[in-house]
């Protein structure tokens, strides 16, 4: 009888405990912030949630940008194992000459609303475990727009990495590029006289689909062609997705990680004064969010002929490296193929690639780091690309030659750069 009672005993134990451990579960899923978690659940468990949700005390705030001098680093990871140049060999995106905003929300108190940013909802700015610098976190039914991004030329490149924290079938996210006919009503988007929406929408393992990308299109105040694709990003929700857009006046790219998931050649009016990003949440049951950082606009139609061939310099932001590494992030190919292609074309041309740093850290580890990346830009335009070696010398100069302020994200952005001589 003692037997019988005493199993009984253990078997409720067990279904409490099993109990507590959903409990907990449900309640991190839903609490991102709860730094307090009981270190007996289940290690497994606690993992799952931790890798996809669970944000952590910023551990160095001076960490922020994937281009940036200090901190640890990460690689990009594609949804079918760790992301290289070769992964990204269809990638024909080249940024902007100029970086005009960058925001890393680095100046923004974990769990506040970002200063820079108008909202009719609610979202926060979070650190996420495993992941570098501060996240902006949005999840509630309504528009989040940043009040410093007034324009949007005709030429430009906006680009923003991206996590999902729980991909769910649902409305997903617009991202929309707009001409707000008044910009203090940032919900008014949908009456713009012109607009450009592209629609996200992760997949979702309940229902078995990996989720649509979608576009809607308006000129002068009438609703244009529209269109929808399988998306095959967001799929692993611990991965960043880099979202890129590039406008040359009326043609619109749209890259998610390595593929062109969009080229609209009529996607927006030449004389179109667009003046707004926007972002949309349609509908939301706050058990999802996206998480947004490293926001970047460029302007300017990079002429990599021209500049190297006639002013015998060309100055890039578009080769990015992994956190205080040497280690170029793949989303640079097409940089570097823009490049190589010029290399290519003239086989007697010789360039000396400088490495340049912001003032972020101390200056003998930045001119280091700078002599480094120099060395990785060669060795990858003669790996990827056959140049020949002889063609290319290195050098780093550090933070000693900025081109802009070091005491704005914006500056420190254009500082971080690479230079190509002619020699």
């Amino acid at each position: 009888m003692k037997k019988i009672f005493f199993l009984f005993s253990l078997c409720t134990i067990i279904q409490v405990a099993n109990g507590q451990i959903l409990k907990k579960v449900t309640d991190r899923a839903k609490n991102r912030l709860d730094n307090n978690a009981n270190n007996k659940v289940n290690n497994t468990v606690d993992k799952t949630v931790d890798d996809a949700m669970n944000p952590n005390k910023s551990k160095d705030n001076n960490s922020r940008d994937p281009n940036s001098n200090a901190g640890a680093n990460k690689n990009n990871e594609s949804n079918t194992g760790p992301a290289t140049l070769k992964t990204y060999s269809k990638y024909d995106f080249v940024p902007g000459e100029k970086i005009i905003v960058f925001e890393d929300f680095a100046q923004d108190a974990v769990g506040d609303f970002p200063d820079k940013w108008n909202t009719n909802a609610a979202g926060e700015v979070m650190t996420i475990e495993g992941k570098q610098g501060h996240w902006f976190a949005i999840g509630k039914t309504g528009v989040y727009m940043p009040d410093f991004i007034d324009s949007l030329p005709e030429d430009f490149t906006l680009e923003f990495d991206m996590l999902v924290d729980k991909p769910v079938h649902s409305w997903g996210i617009d991202v929309n590029l707009t001409q707000l006919p008044d910009r203090n009503r940032p919900a008014d988007w949908s009456y713009a006289k012109n607009n450009f929406s592209l629609n996200i929408l992760p997949g979702s393992p309940d229902f078995n689909n990996n989720g649509t990308s979608s576009y809607r299109k308006k000129k002068n105040g009438v609703e244009e062609s529209s269109n929808s694709t399988k998306l095959t990003q967001f799929i692993d929700i611990s991965r960043p997705v880099h979202v890129a857009f590039w406008r040359q006046k009326e043609r619109l790219r749209v890259y998610l990680n390595d593929e062109k998931t969009w080229d609209v050649p009529k996607a927006i009016l030449p004389e179109a004064k667009l003046n707004s990003l926007v972002f949309n949440i349609p509908t939301s049951n706050d058990q999802w969010h996206y998480l947004i950082t490293n926001l970047r606009l460029a302007v300017g139609a990079p002429d990599t002929r021209k500049k190297i061939l006639e002013q015998n310099k060309w100055v890039t932001h578009g080769i990015l490296f992994d956190v205080n590494s040497a280690t170029i992030k793949p989303e640079s190919y097409g940089t570097l193929k823009e490049m190589a292609d010029v290399l290519k074309e003239y086989s007697d041309l010789k360039v000396k690639i400088v490495g340049h740093t912001d003032a972020d850290g101390k200056d003998d580890a930045n001119l280091d780091l700078s002599k480094r990346r120099a060395a990785s830009v060669k060795a990858a335009l003669a790996k990827e690309f056959g140049i020949d070696e002889s063609r290319m010398e290195t050098d780093g100069k550090g933070e000693s030659e900025p081109i802009d302020k070091n005491d704005t994200p914006a500056g420190k952005a254009n500082n971080r750069r690479v230079e190509f001589i002619k020699i």
